[in-house]
Formats: structure tokens, C-alpha cells, sequence
């Protein structure tokens, strides 16, 4: 993750293959980060109303940097 992402900023998060059909991209905001280490945190995700339709939940933590990049 090159971009340094912070409260409020939009974000997408990636959903990989083990979520079957719901595999993707979501949006949503950040709300919450709770720092883990030095180097890495938790990215709490408040999902947009598409995203929480689609996927039954309304926000989710993100941990591997990967699955998730500001807009």
C-alpha cells in the first residue's frame, strides 16, 4: 500500500475467492483504525448501502493491506 490512508478516506476493500460468488471489490469509508504493530494497523470499513446489500454485513476490518486502496 503506497497511499497512506486515514479516517474518512473512501476506500475499496477486495473480497478474494474463498467468499465464492461475492468475490470483489466494495466500497465504503473508513472509520476506525486500530494500529497493530509499527508498521501495520486495522482498517475498519464502514460499507457502502450496494456493498451491504450485497454482502449482509455493514462494516468489516481489514488487516492485509492488500484488500484495500483509497479512491
Amino acid at each position: 500500500m503506497d497511499e497512506v490512508i486515514q479516517i474518512g478516506d473512501r476506500v475499496e476493500i477486495y473480497f478474494d475467492a474463498k467468499f465464492g460468488e461475492k468475490e470483489g471489490w466494495y466500497e465504503g469509508t473508513v472509520f476506525k483504525i486500530e494500529p497493530y504493530s509499527e508498521h501495520r494497523s486495522f482498517y475498519w470499513v464502514h460499507l457502502s448501502a450496494e456493498a451491504q446489500l450485497t454482502l449482509g454485513i455493514r462494516q468489516i476490518s481489514v488487516f492485509n493491506v492488500k484488500n484495500i486502496k483509497k479512491l
